[in-house]
């Protein structure tokens, strides 16, 4: 056996992923969840806003900076409650992911919330952020990154 071999054998490199005690949520499944995320919560208030409150979709176009405040933040609040009860929403729970604070593995607390909230519709308005997973080892979106927490799987 060769010197090089019996040593690699001895002492195997660990990655610093293998030693973390969970494994962060992989794009596609983050993805799905943001789907149902939009259906089951967004929608009813899009519905809400354009129809109940506006009237028409023209109603709605003639406002569209208050409409889109009546619009993301009861968004907000509804995914801040759901997240700072379980750590999950109806999104999460479908495909398995909690979203815990990094650096002590637990749920995340609010301000970390409201911060992940206004970077991620700052990464959604401004495009630039929506593609840094899949550009990342460590799976991280520039909000995960922000707010120093992350959705991992169960």
């Amino acid at each position: 056996m060769r010197w090089r071999t019996a040593k690699k054998a001895l002492h195997p490199k660990e990655s610093k992923a293998s030693l973390l005690p969970y494994t962060i949520a992989p794009f596609s499944r983050r993805l799905k969840a943001f789907v149902i995320d939009s259906f089951m919560l967004l929608m009813p208030i899009l519905y809400i806003v354009f129809y109940l409150i506006y009237g028409s979709r023209e109603g709605f176009a003639d406002h569209m900076f208050q409409g889109w405040l009546l619009i993301l933040i009861p968004y907000g609040i509804i995914t801040l409650v759901f997240l700072k009860r379980n750590g999950q929403t109806p999104g999460y729970k479908a495909y398995d992911l909690t979203l815990i604070d990094l650096k002590t593995e637990q749920s995340a607390s609010l301000s970390q919330l409201l911060v992940r909230y206004v970077l991620m519709l700052l990464t959604a308005i401004t495009l630039i952020g929506l593609f840094a997973p899949l550009m990342r080892k460590d799976k991280l979106s520039l909000y995960d990154l922000g707010s120093r927490s992350a959705p991992i799987c169960k």
